[in-house]
């Protein structure tokens, strides 16, 4: 009998043999919950122009000031420029029209039979060119996650595209004739718990579903599904054990791929598995109970969907408070919840059931012939 790998290795094997995914060129919308593949740049300065930070009236030399027009944010800029003891009606980010030594704002001054007079500081109330953001600027490095607000700032610095790492596309092929996927399931039938999980744990990690396969048992749909996938990576729920109707290795090994893990001696989630197809294609193996299914997720997906988006992998370590038993051989992964005082087991952890990391917000790794010292904690999705 093989001695199934370590966690902390199969961890390290998973990320070993995936290889972030090419740069690609993507319109803002495309480019969400990506990451940049270079520095975003500024290809415009912002503000473009001198801009008015106030409503109220651009000023040149010393007041009283004769008004001599109007600017409107969007409007034509102001023609020529200001003579000395001239001003103009001025709205907040309107271009500030050259001559002008400052803003007065509305509730300032005092305007009437074509005057205006109040007391305006020299550069007040304008913004310069380039003040916020110089032309060219780098504001975000390569790695950074292209979130909503960044799709906005990229927008604002005249960004149509971003260059990032595309989201590796997952499909998933849930397996089993006794899986239901609505409603209540009769005796000797399950609810399937695994599915519904992994399109949100999917997009944490920085990956898209491309499509979800709900499977019957036997070695000749999944063969037909494994063949030609459509995606970097395939995630097989449930046949990753060794009973009657676990067809995933045998039907792998006839396609010609490699295994990397085979088992894990972790609890739960000890029947995981990773492949890669011919052609590169990686195929993970996730047990049929639901909890067992999520630790197998953190341990063997999560660190190759972050490999392939170019995603960082966060560590983090904590006390446990609570009492925990360590297994002689295996790593217990323990779902916690984190508090002031450390990270407290909350207990209803069977392979079956998420009730556990539902509570949680973190799994504990408790590795064998664990003493009490810190352990590392895999934040939850």
């Amino acid at each position: 009998m093989v001695e199934a790998m370590s966690w902390e290795a199969a961890r390290r094997v998973a990320a070993a043999n995936a290889r972030p995914l090419g740069a690609v060129p993507v319109p803002l919308p495309e480019a969400l919950g990506c990451r940049l593949a270079g520095p975003l740049r500024a290809l415009v300065p912002v503000p473009g122009v001198d801009v008015s930070a106030m409503d109220g009236y651009a000023v040149a030399g010393a007041g009283p000031w004769r008004l001599a027009g109007r600017v409107l944010a969007g409007g034509a800029a102001y023609p020529g420029e200001l003579a000395d003891g001239e001003a103009v009606e001025i709205a907040t980010g309107a271009p500030v029209p050259a001559g002008a030594k400052a803003v007065l704002p509305y509730e300032l001054a005092e305007a009437g039979a074509g005057l205006v007079d109040g007391p305006a500081e020299a550069g007040r109330h304008i913004r310069r060119r380039g003040e916020d953001i110089p032309e060219g600027a780098a504001v975000l490095g390569a790695g950074a996650e292209v979130t909503p607000v960044v799709l906005g700032l990229a927008a604002a610095l005249g960004h149509d595209d971003l260059l990032v790492r595309p989201r590796p596309g997952v499909l998933v092929l849930v397996t089993g004739d006794e899986v239901v996927h609505r409603g209540l399931p009769a005796p000797g039938r399950v609810r399937d718990a695994i599915g519904p999980f992994l399109p949100g744990l999917v997009a944490w990690a920085g990956g898209r579903i491309a499509d979800t396969l709900h499977l019957p048992d036997g070695p000749e749909p999944l063969r037909a599904a494994l063949a030609a996938p459509g995606a970097e990576v395939v995630v097989v729920c449930g046949a990753s054990s060794k009973g009657p109707a676990d067809h995933l290795r045998a039907v792998l090994a006839g396609l010609g791929a490699e295994v990397l893990v085979d088992g894990v001696a972790v609890r739960p989630g000890h029947p995981q598995a990773l492949f890669r197809l011919p052609g590169g294609p990686l195929v993970a193996g996730l047990p049929g109970n639901p909890f067992a299914a999520l630790g197998a997720a953190l341990t063997l997906l999560v660190p190759v969907l972050r490999r392939l988006a170019g995603t960082p992998a966060a560590r983090e370590s904590g006390a446990l408070a609570g009492p925990v038993r360590a297994h002689p051989r295996d790593t217990r992964l323990v779902p916690v919840r984190r508090s002031a005082r450390g990270a407290v087991p909350v207990g209803h952890d069977r392979p079956g059931s998420l009730w556990g990391a539902a509570l949680a917000d973190a799994l504990a790794v408790v590795p064998p012939g664990w003493d009490g010292e810190q352990v590392e904690l895999i934040e939850l999705p």
